[in-house]
């Protein structure tokens, strides 16, 4: 549970800090934006580290699969943009994958 956790967390701080980036050069807002964007990209790769699994790139491959989810809740939830069915359908895919790299069997 605490990697479901970890990962949500993490994603949710990923994108607000890099949105803090966007809004600051797309979105013309104050520079001030990228303070908390910062953070909130420290924060990401803090909860990074709290995955349980023996190897970093295994669990950041998996938690491509959270990222890409996160954003489409993102995209209507923060954006106002209602997701389309294959926005809906291509995150559940990237899902499906990240739990076949986390939860496959390993040789020993």
């Amino acid at each position: 549970m605490l990697s479901g956790s970890a990962y949500l967390g993490a994603a949710v701080a990923e994108i607000a800090g890099c949105f803090a980036f966007w809004a600051w050069l797309r979105l013309d807002r104050s520079a001030w934006w990228l303070v908390p964007g910062m953070m909130a990209l420290a924060l990401f790769a803090y909860l990074l580290t709290l995955i349980e699994s023996s190897a970093a790139g295994r669990a950041y491959a998996a938690y491509g699969g959270v990222y890409i989810a996160t954003s489409i809740l993102w995209l209507w939830v923060v954006e106002g943009h209602r997701p389309a069915r294959w926005d809906i359908s291509g995150a559940a895919v990237c899902l499906l994958g990240a739990g076949i790299v986390l939860f496959a069997p390993r040789g020993p």
